[in-house]
C-alpha cells in the first residue's frame, strides 16, 4: 500500500501541531503525582519498552500487546505518564521493525493515533468520576470505570486504525480479518494482567513487575511460536498447491511464468531472477521480474562462485541476507541499488544444481529463515515441473515436426487444417487459403549432386518459406519435395500474390550446396510449381481443399510448363 508524498507531509504537519501541544495541555490539566517515584517510573518504562519490542506479526501487521501495561501505568501514575509511555512504546516498536525511509511517515502517524487514544479514553475515565493512584484499590466504582477505560481505549484504537486503512492507505480489503480477530482476543485475554499488575505493584512494589512480567514474556513467546508454526503450515500448504499447478503446465515458459507469479504473491518480492546452468562453470539469466513491470529476458552470464548466484551454485545451499551491507561485497552488479533483503536458493534435480533462484526486496529483513525453507521446497517442485515440461516439448516437437527441415509435418498440418475448417463452419473464419508447392525436377538434383545436397536444398527452402510467410500462416512439409502453406483469413488474391512471391524467391536466388558430390561449394538454381485453392469458394471440406490445390499444381502449373503459380478453377 503506497501513500502519496503530499499525504505524508500532511501527517508530519498534523503531528507537529497536535501532539506536542496536546501533551502540554494534558500535563497542565491532569498533572502527574510522581514525586519520589522516579525508580518506579523507570521500571514501568522498561517494562513498556520490552513489551513493545516483542510484537507478533500476523498478515504482515505487527501486533504488540501493550494495553495491559498501559492500563496499569494509567491507574498508578495518571494520564500524562501513560501518554508519554505510549509514545515511547510506538518509537520502540517502529525501531524494532526497521522502517525504510519511505515508511518513516508511519512514526508520526502512529504517535498521533496513540496520543488520541490515550487522551480520549483518559478524559472519559476522569469525566465519569474515575481516579488514579493507590487509593482506588478498594474503590469498586473506580475499578469498574477502569474496565470502561480499557474498552474505550481498545475500540477507539480500532476505529482510528480503520480510518487510516480506508482514507490514508486506500485499502480495499476487509478490516475485520484474521489479524483483527487475533488482536481482539489476545487484548482481552491480557487486560486482566493490567489489573493484577496494578494491585501487585501497590502491595509488593517493584517486585510485582517481575512477578507479572515473566508470565507475560512466556505468553508472548508461546503466541509467537504458535503463529510461526501456523504460518509455516500455511506456506507448506501453498507450496503444495503451487507444485500441483506447475505440474499441470506442459510448456517450459508456462511453468516459469506461474512460478514467478506465485512467488511474487506469496513473498515481498521486488526483484526476481532465475538463472540456468548452461555449462560446468557458467550460469545464464533466463527470466527476470522487476517491481511488477513484467517478465523480461536478458543474456547476462555469471561464472561459478561469482556473485550471490554463483556462490549459491558452488555451495549447493540457500542463503538469506537481511540488508545490502551483508551481500554487497559478493554481488556481480546485476542487483538494483535499492535492493536490501536477498534470498537465494539453488534449483536442484537428482542431486544436481540445474539453476539458481534469487529474490530481492527493497525492505530490510523482509525474509525469514522459514521462508528460505519454503522457497527451497518450491524450487524442488519447480525443478520437477521444468523437467517434465522439457520432456513434453521434446516429445511434442518430435511428433509434430519434420526432423530434417524443422517445419511442421503432415500429421500436424492435417490436424490444423481440420481445426481451421471447424472455425470456418462456425463463422470464426471468413476464408481459408492453401498453397501447395512442388520442386521441379528434384530427382535430377539428387542424381546430379547427391541426396545430401538435396537435403540441403530442402532445409534452405524451408527457411525461405518460413521467412516469407511469417505470422500470416503455417508452413509444413507435405511430402518428399512438397510443401504446403495454410493461410487463415487470406482470400485467393492474397494467397496467389504470396505464392508468386515464393516462386520468384526460389527461381531468382540460387541455393548454396556445401556438401555436393564434387566436395566443393556450389550454387544451384531450381524452380517450383505452385497451386492455390481457397475455401469455401473452392472447397467445402479439408480433403477437397487439398485435392483442388493439388490439381491446380499439377494441371495448371506442371502441365503448363512448370515454374509458375496456378489457382484452382472449377471451369
Amino acid at each position: 500500500m503506497t501513500v502519496a508524498a503530499k499525504t505524508k507531509r500532511n501527517i508530519f504537519l498534523v503531528w507537529l501541531l497536535l501532539v506536542p501541544a496536546g501533551l502540554w495541555f494534558t500535563y497542565q490539566t491532569y498533572p502527574p503525582h510522581i514525586s519520589g517515584k522516579w525508580l518506579d517510573i523507570a521500571a514501568f518504562l522498561i517494562l513498556t519498552s520490552v513489551v513493545a519490542f516483542m510484537p507478533m506479526v500476523i498478515n504482515n501487521t505487527p501486533i504488540f500487546l501493550i494495553q495491559w501495561v498501559s492500563l496499569a501505568t494509567f491507574l498508578s501514575f495518571g494520564i500524562f505518564v501513560e501518554m508519554i509511555f505510549a509514545q515511547a512504546a510506538v518509537i520502540v516498536l517502529l525501531l524494532r521493525l526497521r522502517l525504510q525511509k519511505e515508511q518513516l511517515f508511519r512514526l508520526p502517524l502512529n504517535l498521533i493515533m496513540f496520543f488520541l487514544v490515550s487522551l480520549v479514553s483518559g478524559v472519559v475515565y476522569y469525566a465519569l468520576g474515575g481516579q488514579t493512584g493507590p487509593t482506588i484499590i478498594n474503590n469498586l466504582h473506580s475499578l469498574a470505570l477502569a474496565a470502561v477505560y480499557a474498552v474505550v481505549n481498545y475500540f477507539l484504537n480500532q476505529v482510528i486504525i480503520s480510518f487510516y486503512l480506508y482514507f490514508i492507505y486506500k485499502s480495499k480489503e476487509s478490516y475485520f480479518g484474521k489479524d483483527f480477530i487475533v488482536e481482539t482476543v489476545t487484548t482481552f485475554m491480557t487486560l486482566p494482567l493490567g489489573f493484577v499488575l496494578y494491585m501487585f505493584y501497590n502491595f509488593q512494589g517493584l517486585l510485582a513487575l517481575f512477578i507479572v512480567a515473566v508470565p507475560f514474556a512466556s505468553l508472548s513467546i508461546i503466541f509467537k511460536l504458535y503463529y510461526s508454526s501456523q504460518k509455516i503450515n500455511e506456506y507448506l500448504q501453498k507450496a503444495a498447491e503451487i507444485g500441483h499447478q506447475m505440474a499441470e503446465r506442459l510448456e517450459v515458459d508456462g511453468v516459469i511464468d506461474l512460478f514467478m507469479q506465485k512467488l511474487s504473491e506469496m513473498l515481498p518480492v521486488d526483484y526476481a531472477y532465475i538463472f540456468d546452468v548452461i555449462s560446468d562453470d557458467e550460469l545464464q539469466l533466463v527470466r527476470r521480474i522487476q517491481c511488477g513491470t513484467g517478465i523480461t529476458t536478458e543474456n547476462a552470464k555469471i561464472k561459478k562462485n561469482q556473485g550471490i548466484s554463483g556462490f549459491v551454485w558452488e555451495k549447493k545451499k540457500g542463503y538469506l541476507y537481511h540488508s545490502k551491507k551483508d551481500w554487497k561485497p559478493f554481488t556481480k552488479g546485476y542487483l538494483p541499488s535499492d535492493a536490501e533483503s536477498v534470498l537465494a536458493v539453488p534449483i536442484v534435480r537428482n542431486k544436481k544444481v540445474i539453476g539458481v533462484l534469487l529474490l530481492a526486496s527493497k525492505q530490510k529483513r523482509a525474509y525469514e529463515r522459514s521462508q528460505l525453507m519454503i522457497v527451497d521446497i518450491l524450487c524442488s517442485y519447480f525443478a520437477v515441473a521444468i523437467d517434465n515440461a522439457k520432456h513434453y516439448e521434446i516429445t511434442k516437437t518430435q511428433s509434430e515436426r519434420c526432423a530434417l527441415t524443422k517445419l511442421y509435418n503432415y500429421r500436424y498440418f492435417e490436424k490444423l487444417l481440420t481445426e481451421e475448417f471447424d472455425k470456418l463452419f462456425q463463422f470464426e473464419r471468413k476464408v481459408l487459403s492453401l498453397i501447395i508447392l512442388d520442386i521441379d525436377h528434384f530427382k535430377e538434383v539428387n542424381d546430379t549432386y547427391g541426396h545430401q545436397s538435396g537435403n540441403e536444398i530442402l532445409c534452405e527452402l524451408a527457411a525461405r518459406l518460413s521467412n516469407l510467410v511469417g505470422s500470416r500462416g503455417t508452413v509444413a512439409r507435405y511430402g518428399g519435395e512438397e510443401f504446403v502453406v495454410l493461410l487463415p483469413e487470406a482470400d485467393k488474391k492474397e494467397a496467389y500474390h504470396l505464392a508468386e512471391l515464393i516462386r520468384q524467391s526460389i527461381a531468382n536466388w540460387p541455393f548454396t550446396l556445401q556438401q555436393s558430390l564434387e566436395l566443393t561449394q556450389q550454387q544451384v538454381k531450381i524452380t517450383a510449381s505452385i497451386g492455390v485453392a481457397t475455401a469455401p469458394e473452392d472447397a467445402e471440406d479439408p480433403l477437397a481443399l487439398v485435392r483442388h490445390a493439388d490439381r491446380a499444381l499439377y494441371v495448371g502449373a506442371k502441365r503448363a510448363g512448370r515454374n509458375r503459380v496456378a489457382e484452382y478453377s472449377s471451369c
